[in-house]
């Protein structure tokens, strides 16, 4: 996302073509007073909020581009965004320590620090604040939303970005899931777009790719790419590769042991011999997400379990380059029975939460800034931009300008610091509303989106998350830490024996850990979670 490739000189031509025009767009809607945004505060109204979103790759900034600057005159609030540099965990770590917690914090809502921040009094809760300053709050919320979101206090202490609920799912055919298959496209057709759904297929593509194609201008193909290895796993190892293989959440009353199901582990065994056989590059066990970035960028892999929305403007910048390099998803590893993948769509618990500091001197603005990103009009700003600027309305349609779809399909970085919308600030996004104003494109990352419709599912009700600073919490993460490390170590084993000998001691060391009595436990979490949304 943050590194982009250079481009021909006849694309950087368009693009600067497209560029000057935009600016001349956007020079008009600076000065315009007829723009579509109303009841603009003035400039003695404004305020400025300190806003920590806790990803070292976020780097989008506010004010520069049209959509930021529109939200700000609607609502009279200026961002100033802090993102860590190194870890994000000890950045948070630190600013909680110190007490010095901006006035808006983003983070993964599976984050411990949002129990801490809570239990520690640190954060407003929203519903007080929404009481005291603006009521409007429960009419952009979504009920099943505030109602997961509701602790055991009566409050609402975070709100969710992407946040879908199984109703959404049921009721819409068009909500994916990020998880896909991806292979580079010429390469893949070039060996005669093989099956890889099986353990024969997908072994005997992988080398064939990497006989047949052992450089990639210049440089070494990674026959496989994979999301990073961190403290919990793999998610393309271990999650996703169980979600392709549909390997249930559940069987008869209780959570299933999903790491040790045997087909699981048959594809376990078919990395390792890449792996022995000199197919599974170093690159994938000590790559971070920049060098992926790069990598991705350059077309280097030949095949990835990957979430595509983490690698779209990668995608955009192969496309720019050369149509034929870009990643286009297929059918992954299936079980044996050939079972339709299981791929989780968002959940009702979304990906981040917002909260608002105990330090923000300005609530009553918090609370309203929120409220209008939340609202159809905030939504539809943040979606699709400004009316004249990035979309005009025809025959009663929002329809993206064309330079500004071109803008967006091949440069996104340039793209986010003109207009910035197409959920540039997605901290509130949410993409079933989203829907209504959604565009027919073929752009590069249109048929990755597409391809995951038939498979996605709800799956929200099995994403656990223990409470900090709890036996049962510390006893998951020590399971988890003996599991990242059991991953690597069954990859990069010297023989199938090796493997077995491996996996049989994580097993023992787990169950001595407590992991059957965990999963009792978590399963009641199950149950809970399924009665909360009327699943049972």
């Amino acid at each position: 996302m943050k590194k982009m490739i250079q481009c021909s000189l006849a694309i950087f031509a368009a693009s600067a073509f497209a560029l000057a025009g935009c600016q001349g767009t956007m020079q008009a809607y600076q000065g315009s007073e007829n723009t579509e945004i109303n009841n603009e505060v003035s400039n003695s109204d404004k305020v400025t909020l300190d806003w920590y979103i806790n990803f070292s790759w976020f780097n989008t900034k506010w004010g520069d581009n049209a959509v930021s600057q529109a939200i700000t005159d609607q609502t009279g609030v200026n961002i100033n965004f802090i993102s860590p540099l190194g870890n994000a965990e000890e950045k948070l770590n630190s600013l909680i320590s110190s007490g010095n917690l901006p006035d808006l914090i983003t983070l993964g809502w599976w984050e411990p620090q949002v129990n801490e921040m809570i239990q520690g009094d640190m954060v407003y809760a929203l519903n007080q604040l929404a009481d005291e300053y603006d009521p409007y709050f429960y009419e952009v919320t979504d009920p099943q939303a505030i109602s997961w979101y509701t602790q055991a206090d009566g409050n609402v202490y975070g709100y969710p970005c992407s946040s879908v609920t199984p109703d959404d799912v049921d009721g819409n055919d068009n909500i994916g899931s990020n998880q896909t298959f991806l292979v580079r496209k010429d390469i893949y057709e070039a060996i005669g777009s093989p099956d890889m759904t099986t353990i024969s297929g997908f072994e005997a593509a992988v080398k064939k790719a990497a006989d047949i194609f052992p450089e990639i201008d210049g440089k070494p193909l990674i026959p496989v790419g994979a999301h990073i290895f961190d403290d919990t796993g793999n998610v393309s190892f271990d999650l996703y590769l169980q979600n392709f293989l549909a390997v249930p959440y559940e069987k008869d009353g209780q959570l299933y042991d999903r790491d040790t199901d045997p087909e699981y582990i048959e594809w376990l065994k078919m990395f390792r011999r890449l792996g022995e056989q000199g197919y599974l590059s170093t690159d994938l066990f000590i790559d971070q997400r920049v060098q992926m970035e790069e990598k991705i960028a350059e077309g280097r892999y030949f095949c990835m379990l990957y979430q595509y929305t983490d690698m779209s403007a990668q995608q955009k910048a192969l496309y720019a380059k050369d149509p034929g390099s870009i990643y286009i998803a297929v059918d992954g590893p299936k079980n044996r029975n050939g079972d339709d993948h299981v791929l989780p769509t968002n959940t009702v618990s979304g990906w981040t939460i917002t909260m608002v500091s105990k330090n923000c001197k300005h609530p009553d603005r918090a609370i309203e800034f929120i409220d209008y990103m939340l609202s159809e009009e905030g939504q539809k700003t943040v979606y699709l931009g400004i009316e004249g600027v990035t979309y005009d309305v025809v025959d009663g349609k929002e329809v993206v300008k064309p330079e500004v779809q071109h803008l967006l399909d091949t440069d996104r970085g340039q793209y986010d610091a003109l207009y910035g919308a197409d959920d540039a600030y997605w901290m509130f996004q949410d993409n079933v509303m989203q829907l209504k104003w959604k565009q027919e494109t073929t752009g590069p990352t249109d048929q990755l989106e597409k391809w995951t419709y038939p498979y996605a599912t709800y799956t929200g009700v099995y994403d656990i998350i223990l409470p900090a600073d709890t036996e049962d919490a510390y006893t998951n993460a020590r399971i988890e830490k003996l599991w990242s490390e059991t991953l690597q170590n069954l990859l990069l084993s010297r023989s199938e024996e090796e493997f077995d000998e491996i996996l049989d001691k994580f097993i023992a060391d787990r169950n001595a850990m407590g992991f059957k009595q965990l999963q009792e436990k978590r399963y009641k979490y199950v149950e809970s979670a399924k009665e909360k949304l009327g699943l049972e």
